[in-house]
């Protein structure tokens, strides 16, 4: 009975540390992804200004005649 009682405390000791383990990976993973998601909006805006820039010069250059 002894031993069953050590056994389960081992594997509950167990479980706790890789609950804990599993929750920091967690955090790291959620703070990986804003970061990701604020690089990603920042290259959504520089890509909108190089397009309005393309827009704009687009309008600049003469028109073709056929």
């Amino acid at each position: 009975m002894e031993a069953e009682f050590k056994s389960l405390e081992d594997k509950l000791n167990q479980l706790v540390n890789l609950c804990q383990q599993l929750r920091t990976e967690n955090q790291q993973l959620r703070q990986d992804v804003a970061s990701a998601l604020n690089a990603n909006r920042k290259l959504e805006d520089k890509i909108g200004g190089a397009t309005a820039r393309l827009e704009a010069l687009l309008q600049q250059l003469p028109k073709e005649t056929t």
